[in-house]
């Protein structure tokens, strides 16, 4: 029997691990053998006991780039798997070489580990490649041939379309059904010796034409495809179906939980049905997987379809798959997502049987969790306006400058300070002065007073005017003895306080204000077509001010710019010094503002 996990699985409990706990519990596992690699029932049969308690799996096909639907799964099949003691094995369903490509599979590994998980274990790294398996699989069709269970037929796809019925009317056997076994065989070889042209013929398991689950009349397991694989090259000229691939995949790997998407429900028999036939020949080890379906994420602003995703990029849209606006895990890390949030995010949307919609928020809530404890602060202006001290001169001094800090995290006071000046000449928010106030408004406006953070008091006087009446420059005094942190500097109460970053030595930087991709909660889900439903403020690009601190900002670093929310500097665009320039995205504000449209 293998050791229980360091430590004790959550308390926090879902049918998922109630199936597990059971399944623990009865011991349904532990007389399992494991080769040490995936392999059929003989190979596992002379293995030790295997060492996992539980084994799942993460099976993405590398066709695309992964979205945040598929870091949910790939939290819940490694998280399980890390909780109970098991292993979750990374697995590429490559069986469609028409659309897979090497710069996927290494996107993906890329997320994976990104996102924390490894799929090394006990010693072995448990990453495959269903095309590893195409030698098993065919052997496997072989044999359901020769059991009878499987055929070769030879209609057009229009014929078996129309054969099949629907959900009101059975369907039609085939007119090669009844052939024989070495028939079968015989043609089935010759798909395979490319003997026969693409869609001449097709390999369908032999069930029930009359079911009521459309998935089991004759469901098609084989095809032909002259395409070259990523992974076998020229081999094969015939494939697997997904459906015929992945309960084969699961057996020989040795799975206990194979965990789907509720999409995969009504492919279920057919999984069971496969696995007990292969049982019956003693290809397989026991006890078989089991499968078990859960409900895809469901996330407000968000389109998770791979094909209008790519249309999105194609179009141009977006700038790429890693376009801070897209939904991929690429965009998600480009926009400054951190892997803590986004498990986070899927620790508290759960896993249920029942489709529902999660309401984008959440996931920024989990955002603004992890950064808030970890982003060091900064003050920048993102829409600047030029603030002149007009007596400042004659209190300090033609260019003196006065050195001001403030601290690196406000409740970590062993990170230290960061220092700017505050000078005759600042930068301000436009939105920071109004020539005729709103009721309730505390920044400047003639004869107001407000505090400019970390630094001093100052009392408006007015503003200048461009000659199309745009506020160009704003007035203020400085009142004196009130310069944040010395005695007597709370003598004068101000009710308003703002930001600020002094010309002296601010920084210059391009800032791209990133907003939700589409404009409705639920994009794609009427007859409008998508696009019409674009977000058309998903990103603004602002020349800001930052303060100096920002210099040594890298690629990745996350800041906290006070006011405004949580920033990210780009992992691509950002540069310092020489010719580059800094750029910065906004992750998210610091409060959820759509939550009140």
């Amino acid at each position: 029997m293998t050791a229980p996990p360091e430590k004790e699985a959550p308390k926090t409990s879902n049918f998922l691990r109630q199936v597990i706990d059971r399944d623990l519990e009865q011991g349904t596992w532990v007389a399992r053998h494991w080769a040490g690699q995936p392999g059929d029932a003989a190979a596992h049969q002379q293995g030790v006991a295997d060492p996992a308690r539980i084994r799942t799996r993460f099976p993405p096909e590398p066709n695309g780039y992964l979205h945040v639907g598929h870091a949910k799964s790939i939290c819940l099949n490694f998280g399980l798997a890390r909780d109970y003691g098991g292993v979750c094995h990374m697995r590429f369903d490559d069986t469609n070489p028409e659309k897979e490509d090497q710069e996927y599979v290494n996107g993906i590994l890329d997320a994976v580990h990104w996102l924390g998980f490894g799929w090394d274990a006990h010693g072995t790294s448990h990453l495959y490649h269903a095309s590893d398996y195409f030698d098993f699989m065919y052997r496997a069709a072989e044999y359901l041939i020769e059991a009878g269970h499987a055929y070769v037929d030879e209609q057009t796809p229009e014929q078996m379309r129309a054969n099949r019925g629907d959900f009101g009317k059975p369907g039609v056997d085939s007119p090669y059904r009844s052939r024989s076994v070495a028939e079968n065989l015989q043609r089935f070889r010759d798909m395979r010796d490319g003997k026969l042209p693409d869609g001449a013929a097709v390999l369908r398991a032999k069930i029930d034409m009359a079911s009521p689950n459309i998935n089991m009349r004759d469901p098609t397991i084989y095809r032909i495809r002259r395409a070259t694989h990523h992974n076998t090259g020229d081999k094969w000229c015939i494939y697997p179906m997904y459906t015929f691939a992945h309960p084969v995949e699961d057996a020989l790997e040795n799975i206990t939980h194979s965990i789907c998407t509720l999409e995969f429900e009504d492919q279920r028999p057919f999984y069971d049905w496969l696995l007990d036939r292969l049982s019956d020949g003693g290809l397989i080890n026991q006890p078989q997987p089991r499968q078990y379906e859960f409900a895809r994420l469901n996330l407000t602003y968000v389109l998770t379809s791979k094909r209008k995703l790519k249309a999105l990029v194609d179009e141009g849209h977006v700038s790429g798959w890693d376009d801070p606006r897209m939904p991929t895990i690429v965009g998600l890390r480009r926009r400054g997502y951190t892997p803590e949030a986004i498990q986070l995010f899927a620790e508290r949307i759960g896993v249920s049987k029942a489709d529902s919609w999660i309401d984008y928020s959440t996931l920024e809530g989990a955002l603004r969790d992890t950064l808030d404890p970890t982003a060091a602060r900064a003050m920048a202006v993102l829409d600047p306006v030029k603030l002149v001290i007009t007596n400042w001169d004659e209190l300090h001094g033609q260019g003196k400058l006065d050195d001001c800090t403030a601290p690196v995290h406000p409740h970590q006071p062993e990170r230290g300070k960061r220092a700017f000046t505050f000078g005759r000449e600042l930068w301000i928010e436009r939105s920071d002065y109004e020539e005729t106030p709103p009721k309730g408004y505390n920044r400047l406006y003639p004869g107001n007073r407000v505090r400019l953070k970390y630094g001093h008091v100052v009392e408006c006087s007015g503003a200048l005017k461009d000659a199309s009446g745009q506020i160009s420059e704003v007035h203020a005094t400085l009142v004196p003895d009130t310069k944040s942190g010395t005695p007597g500097a709370d003598a004068i109460k101000v009710k308003g306080v703002i930001t600020w970053v002094g010309v002296a030595d601010g920084l210059k930087a391009e800032v791209r204000l990133y907003d939700r991709l589409f404009a409705v909660p639920q994009p794609d889900t009427t007859d409008k077509d998508f696009h019409e439903e674009l977000n058309p403020d998903s990103l603004k690009v602002v020349t800001a001010y930052v303060e100096p601190s920002l210099a040594q900002a890298k690629p990745d670093d996350k800041y906290q710019f006070e006011r405004h929310g949580y920033f990210v500097a780009d992992r691509k665009d950002h540069q310092i010094g020489g010719e580059g320039k800094p750029v910065f995205n906004r992750v998210t504000g610091m409060k959820d503002s759509w939550g009140k449209v």
